[in-house]
C-alpha cells in the first residue's frame, strides 16, 4: 500500500512515528486547498498565500510528535492558514497602502472565465463577511457543518444559522438572480 493510499488518521500515526514521507504526504494532499484558501485571504497575492502556506504547514509540522487528529484535517488547518495569510496582508498594507492586490490569476484551471469569476466574487461581496466565510467553507472548501462550526470555533447553530441567512440574501438579490438566470 502507497502512502497516498492512506487515511489522515493512519498518516498522522506514522508521523508521530517519525515518517516524514507520510508528513509529506499530508502536504501533498493539503498544500492547493491551503493556497486557495490563502489566496482568498490575501486579496489573491500568490507570494503573500504561498509565504502563509509555507507558515501553515511548518506550524503544523511543529506539533509531530504528539499530533492528535480530532476532525478533518482541513478544519485543523483553516484557522491556521486564515490567521497566517490575513497577517500577511495586514503586513503588506502597512508597507503599502495602496490595498489588497488584484491580479487575474485563476484560483484552479477549472474556475469559470475571469469576467464571470469576477461577477461571482462581487455578488458574495454583498454578504457580511462572516456569511460569506460559511459560504465559501461549506461550497467551495466541501466542509460538512459541524467541521464549519469546529474550524471557526463558533456553535453549530451559529454556522447554520449564518449559512441560512447567507442563501436567503443571495436568493433575493437581483445580481446574483441574473448571474444564474434564475427568473424571479
Amino acid at each position: 500500500m502507497q502512502l497516498t493510499d492512506l487515511t489522515d488518521q493512519q498518516l498522522v500515526d506514522r508521523a508521530n512515528a517519525g515518517e516524514a514521507a507520510a508528513f509529506d504526504t499530508l502536504y501533498q494532499r493539503y498544500k492547493d486547498w491551503a493556497f486557495r484558501l490563502a489566496l482568498r485571504e490575501t486579496g489573491r497575492d500568490e507570494g503573500l498565500a504561498a509565504d502563509a502556506v509555507q507558515d501553515s504547514f511548518l506550524y503544523l509540522l511543529k506539533k509531530f510528535p504528539g499530533f492528535e487528529l480530532q476532525a478533518k484535517l482541513t478544519t485543523f488547518l483553516y484557522p491556521v492558514v486564515k490567521h497566517n495569510a490575513q497577517s500577511a496582508d495586514r503586513k503588506r498594507r502597512r508597507k503599502t497602502p495602496s490595498g489588497p492586490q488584484t491580479d487575474s490569476a485563476d484560483e484552479t484551471d477549472s474556475e469559470p472565465e475571469p469576467d464571470r469569476l469576477d461577477g461571482l466574487r462581487s455578488i458574495l461581496g454583498t454578504l457580511p463577511e462572516h456569511q460569506r466565510e460559511v459560504v465559501f467553507m461549506r461550497f467551495l472548501d466541501d466542509m460538512s457543518l459541524n467541521e464549519i462550526a469546529l474550524a471557526l470555533g463558533i456553535p453549530l447553530g451559529t454556522v447554520k444559522s449564518r449559512l441560512h441567512h447567507a442563501i436567503g440574501a443571495l436568493r433575493e438579490e437581483p445580481a446574483c438572480r441574473a448571474y444564474f438566470d434564475i427568473d424571479p
